[in-house]
C-alpha cells in the first residue's frame, strides 16, 4: 500500500506475543514512511493490556490506511474488539486470518477453524480473507510452503471465505511462483531472539 503511495500506518494491539513484535522493525516502518503504533510497554517486561489513544483515531480516520496485528488467538482479539463498531460503520476493511499450519495449536484445519471461530466471537468482527502463512521461520523449504496449500484451502472451503495469498521466503519465490497461486514474497526480519546475536 506505501508503494503505491497510500498513507499507511500499523497498530500492534497484540499484547499476547512477546516474541514477534512490530516494534522490532520500527526502523524498516519508518524508512519506508509508514507510522508504527504500539503500546508503551512494549519491548518491556510489563503485562499492560493497555492500548495508546492514537489507535482510536486510525480507527476514525478516513484518510489514513490502517493495519491491525491482533495476535493470533482470541485473547489478542479481544483488544480488536473496543473499535469493531467504528470498524463496521466505515464498513471498507478487510479482516484476514492469518494461518501457519507449522503453529502448534492450528496444525490442521479443524483446529484452525476454531481458532477462527473463538477471534470473531471474542471480537466481534468477522473474516473476508485467509493468508496462508505456513512457515519455520528461516528454516522454512519448498516443501514445507507447498504442502500447506492444501490445508489452507481446506481452512478455505469450511469458512467460506478465500485464500488471498500464500506467503513464501523472497529466497524461496522463484521456485515456487508456478507453482502455487496468488504467492506472495516476504523479505523476513530479524526475529526476536536473534536480535541481540
Amino acid at each position: 500500500m506505501r508503494e503505491k503511495g497510500l498513507p499507511v500506518t500499523v497498530a500492534d494491539l497484540d499484547i499476547v506475543n512477546p516474541y514477534f513484535r512490530t516494534l522490532d522493525s520500527e526502523a524498516v516502518f519508518r524508512e519506508h514512511g509508514i507510522k508504527l503504533i504500539c503500546s508503551k510497554f512494549a519491548n518491556s517486561n510489563v503485562d499492560a493490556p493497555a492500548m495508546p489513544k492514537e489507535v482510536y483515531n486510525l480507527i476514525d480516520s478516513r484518510t489514513e490506511y490502517g493495519v491491525l496485528d491482533i495476535g493470533g488467538d482470541d485473547r489478542g482479539a479481544l483488544a480488536l474488539g473496543r473499535y469493531v463498531p467504528s470498524i463496521i460503520e466505515e464498513n471498507d476493511y478487510e479482516m484476514l486470518l492469518v494461518i501457519n499450519k507449522a503453529r502448534p495449536l492450528t496444525r490442521n484445519a479443524a483446529d484452525t477453524v476454531e481458532v477462527a471461530y473463538e477471534m470473531v466471537k471474542a471480537c466481534g468482527l468477522p473474516f473476508t480473507g485467509i493468508v496462508n502463512n505456513t512457515n519455520l521461520g528461516p528454516e522454512t523449504t519448498e516443501e514445507d510452503v507447498l504442502s500447506s496449500i492444501d490445508y489452507a484451502n481446506e481452512v478455505s472451503k469450511t469458512l467460506g471465505i478465500p485464500v488471498k495469498m500464500t506467503c513464501c521466503d523472497e529466497k524461496l519465490y522463484e521456485k515456487l511462483k508456478d507453482k502455487a497461486e496468488n504467492l506472495f514474497p516476504l523479505s523476513l526480519q530479524k526475529l526476536y531472539y536473534h536480535l541481540n546475536s
